[in-house]
């Protein structure tokens, strides 16, 4: 069906699939039936078919030749330059979980990415300014101010051309309300229909062709940033260690392991079913079934009414009332512990005091205490150390 298709409705139905499929979670419900798909992959691989099927179509038509120059393009065909931008944004979607996988789909999105920015720049439609703005990766500068400039210059110029495109758009009317937000696959959707104040007109055609000077730009503008993120990724995963390879082992050793693991809690069945023979063997191991209570059920109801029988003495109290009372009685020491860092000791209370200043109170025991050291420092002085310990001496 796809091939009785012209280009620019093959086109618009990729790109509505696509903004249909950006403004909403890939696995979502919505996201499958919005175009009647039962998974999200299918969703994607249909769309990628439609983008590879219109590469080739372009490729055959020869819309787009290295001998021409931006003005031998015309206007109908120079939308045709965001394909393989387009073709990087849905094929960056597409969701993989092995290793091999997710190289070669960032190679892929590498390669369309790559082939939009040259294709760009071999048609001069990037103004050299731009070139040298977007050609700077700020990771690369090790100045963090002029990392930060190059990221500021890169977001206003961004949004200087957005903001130009959304003005064009809402003078052709196309910026109209739908189900989901207008997004950049909206914008080159516009470009292949024209709107209803549209005339064939130069005016006309001269507002469509800056609009899509302007859209290629933009894309320009996120093609030189997103390829700056799939070569760190691409990077990460050539310097990531492999998987830890699984242990094999032999079916025989799996074997006796199991056994082993198995006989560690398996409970032995005894030898004999009757309780002839021995307990334990010589290495100590149960060889019957016992039981420590006496068999006879007369004889455990006995024992059983022994327990807690009068001659058997039960606590009084709990513990915590037994301290209570051994506290109230003087048994049990407060001093010491936690109590003794929150009371303060006769010369810590007066080196505390002394160290008030200002007032009255704090110069009298600051002369306290110097009269207290000045004290200690003369009985140091006429009493040595180990003058009054007599009862050591031989």
């Amino acid at each position: 069906m796809s091939d009785s298709l012209p280009l620019s409705a093959l086109y618009a139905r990729a790109l509505n699939k696509a903004a249909s499929a950006s403004s909403l979670p890939i696995t979502s419900d919505e996201t499958q039936a919005c175009i009647g798909l039962t998974n999200d992959s299918e969703l994607i691989q249909d769309i990628l078919s439609d983008l590879i099927q219109l590469t080739s179509q372009v490729a055959n038509l020869s819309l787009f030749s290295s001998n021409e120059i931006l003005d031998d393009i015309s206007t109908s065909d120079l939308v045709y330059l965001s394909l393989p931008f387009i073709h990087a944004a849905v094929q960056n979607r597409v969701r993989t979980t092995e290793r091999d996988d997710c190289m070669s789909n960032l190679m892929r999105t590498q390669r369309h990415l790559n082939t939009y920015v040259s294709s760009l720049e071999t048609y001069d439609i990037v103004p050299e300014t731009e070139r040298v703005l977007h050609g700077q990766q700020p990771y690369s500068v090790r100045d963090v101010a002029k990392r930060r400039e190059v990221k500021i210059g890169r977001y206003k110029a961004e949004k200087g051309l957005r903001t130009r495109i959304e003005v064009i758009a809402r003078h052709r009317r196309q910026l109209v309300s739908g189900d989901h937000p207008f997004s950049d696959f909206d914008h080159v959707a516009s470009l292949l229909l024209p709107s209803e104040d549209d005339t064939e007109d130069s005016e006309t055609e001269n507002v469509l062709r800056g609009a899509t000077l302007l859209l290629l730009r933009l894309f320009y503008a996120q093609a030189c940033a997103q390829l700056e993120g799939v070569d760190q990724e691409i990077q990460l995963l050539r310097n990531a260690p492999p998987p830890p390879p699984l242990p094999k082992l032999p079916a025989d050793e799996r074997q006796d392991k199991t056994k082993d693991q198995e006989a560690m809690w398996k409970i032995d069945a005894a030898p004999e079913l009757h309780n002839k023979g021995p307990l334990l063997d010589p290495h100590g191991k149960p060889m019957r079934p016992f039981t420590i209570l006496p068999a006879n059920v007369s004889d455990r109801t006995r024992l059983q009414a022994q327990i807690f029988g009068p001659g058997h003495r039960l606590p009084t109290m709990t513990i915590d009332e037994y301290l209570e009372i051994e506290r109230e009685r003087g048994g049990i020491l407060s001093t010491g512990g936690s109590q003794s860092e929150v009371k303060h000791t006769s010369s810590e209370q007066l080196t505390i005091d002394s160290e008030m200043d200002g007032i009255v109170l704090g110069e009298l025991k600051a002369e306290e205490k110097r009269r207290k050291d000045e004290q200690w420092a003369q009985y140091r002085d006429t009493h040595p150390r180990g003058a009054g310990n007599t009862m050591n001496r031989g």
